[in-house]
């Protein structure tokens, strides 16, 4: 991913809530699996990490990216940005 392609992706995860939120268990399968889900019905998604949750963000983010093979857009503060290119139907056409 380049970094223009990087700049767009972060700036229409600025309007997004999170769709997910990790707590206190941290990442447990049941978290990868709504990950895994939630990238069905969309090509981008923003990640809660609750004060709660003991494990670092940036840890977090990479064993998500690992495990739904998807990218890293952005890590800042307790939130993640991840990305995933849908097969079926590409709703975010990035810039080249």
């Amino acid at each position: 991913m380049t970094s223009k392609q990087r700049s767009y992706l972060k700036s229409l995860a600025n309007s997004l809530e999170p769709v997910i939120q990790v707590g206190k268990s941290g990442l447990s399968p049941e978290v990868t699996q709504a990950v895994s889900e939630a990238f069905h019905t969309r090509e981008l998604i923003k990640i809660g990490v609750l004060k709660n949750c003991a494990d670092d963000p940036r840890s977090i983010a990479e064993m998500l990216a690992g495990r739904t093979h998807s990218q890293v857009v952005q890590v800042i503060g307790k939130k993640i940005i991840l990305y995933k290119e849908s097969r079926e139907h590409k709703r975010i056409i990035l810039p080249s």
